[in-house]
């Protein structure tokens, strides 16, 4: 196998500073009268912690995180604030714990810095994970995309690679589709031909794909691209297998296979509260309950929608809770009961708005269309329907598009307006 990722050479300051925190770590590990081995734990060996101590290792940010929770100290405790090099080791120890807005503002200071050019990339790029991970797409491809460059320049493909990767997310999240697909392919071939990049690369290439299609109503596809990861997912750990199997049943929902969506999303959810991920657990109970609601079973799709609606309102996770409310309001207009469903889903888009839901609040407003519409308010299910159709070609999500086009066209049938009908239903046959 080439080779296919440049090697850093260790200079004399890092060297310096892997000495100094193995100090702090030998310091501390005596003083909690432990010995390497009982801090070595379960996850690393005795001869790694010698390593680190004596300064022949640097811990990893995942390392430094168990090691100081394992000796009741904050990673910051081993760290040397006044030291750039160990400042962007915390900002990296934000991303990897989640902490995303943390993260990004963390990684903007350090970009003030003078750094080189392998570390400004290395910084970039991490940048722009986090500005993904906080759905801020736009901003996050400026930052993958000089990333991208740099690290090309430098001969390290494996990490070109992954700030493409970033590059093509930010992209997707600007409803730049194409462009991300015709990215994401790329990288697919090029680790198929034998680029190494790092554990599970493929995999999330594949689900990113998968991602990519559905959003631009090739459903089938997206579910090729999944059922290509599924033989991959068995070395996943319990929570990122649980969110494979979350993803693998929206995609069996959207082709219409309530039966396989319901087995799937109830398998992930099982894994999730085992790990206890109760955030994560309500996502897939949010989707779950739209996979009963298809197969007409209201009140275990009431159940799980009421469960993820408490999860997300306790998080103060308005985002979320604008998807789950649009789904109770779907469930209430099943029931029959429109009052109760026109409230929800102005609710839902209110909330979708204020978080930057764009997709939420398509399927809100069209579940609000739908409302008007059965409550005999024609005028206003009109407007809902415009305004939703506007929505969908500025996002250029073609499959909504569709959906509104035809639903508005058959409003305006029932009314007599069998012209305009006929004009919507003919933009909708063009819509591709």
């Amino acid at each position: 196998m080439p080779r296919t990722k440049a090697v850093a050479r260790p200079t004399e300051h890092d060297t310096a500073l892997a000495r100094q925190i193995g100090g702090r770590i030998r310091e501390a590990r005596r003083r909690a009268g432990m010995t390497q081995q009982q801090l070595a734990g379960d996850r690393y060996t005795k001869a790694y912690v010698s390593a680190l101590e004596t300064g022949i290792a640097r811990p990893s940010m995942v390392a430094l995180s168990y090691l100081s929770e394992r000796l009741g100290l904050p990673p910051s405790h081993f760290l040397d604030e006044q030291t750039p090099a160990w400042t962007r080791l915390e900002v990296d120890m934000q991303l990897a714990s989640g902490e995303w807005e943390a993260a990004a503002a963390g990684y903007s200071e350090l970009l003030d810095q003078t750094l080189d050019d392998q570390n400004r990339a290395e910084v970039l790029r991490g940048q722009a994970e986090a500005l993904v991970r906080i759905d801020r797409g736009r901003d996050a491809v400026p930052a993958a995309a000089e990333a991208a460059r740099t690290f090309s320049s430098l001969g390290r493909v494996a990490d070109e690679a992954l700030a493409r990767y970033w590059l093509a997310y930010g992209l997707y999240l600007s409803d730049a589709e194409a462009d991300a697909r015709s990215m994401l392919t790329g990288l697919l071939e090029r680790v198929r031909a034998g680029l190494r990049v790092e554990p599970e690369f493929e995999m999330r290439l594949l689900m990113a794909l998968a991602a990519v299609e559905s959003r631009m109503g090739n459903h089938s596809q997206s579910l090729a691209h999944l059922e290509a990861a599924r033989g991959m997912s068995d070395a996943l750990d319990d929570r990122r297998r649980a969110m494979f199997l979350f993803n693998l049943a929206i995609s069996y929902r959207e082709t219409g296979d309530l039966e396989a969506a319901i087995r799937s999303g109830t398998q992930g959810l099982a894994l999730l509260r085992a790990a206890g991920s109760s955030f994560e657990s309500a996502q897939i109970e949010n989707d779950l309950a739209m996979a009963y609601l298809a197969t007409g079973n209201l009140g275990r799709a009431r159940e799980l929608a009421s469960e993820a609606h408490r999860e997300f309102e306790d998080a103060g996770d308005e985002r979320y809770l604008s998807a789950v409310l649009d789904t109770e309001a779907q469930l209430a207009l099943a029931g029959g009961d429109h009052a109760e469903a026109l409230g929800l889903a102005r609710r839902a888009v209110g909330l979708a708005r204020t978080s930057g839901n764009r997709g939420v609040e398509l399927a809100a407003m069209l579940t609000e269309a739908r409302a008007l519409r059965t409550s005999g308010d024609q005028d206003s299910a009109e407007k809902r329907y415009s305004e939703a159709a506007a929505i969908a070609r500025e996002g250029n999500v073609p499959s909504r598009l569709r959906e509104v086009l035809r639903e508005w066209a058959s409003l305006r049938a029932d009314a007599g307006d069998h012209r305009g009908a006929y004009e919507l239903s003919n933009e909708a046959l063009a819509v591709n």
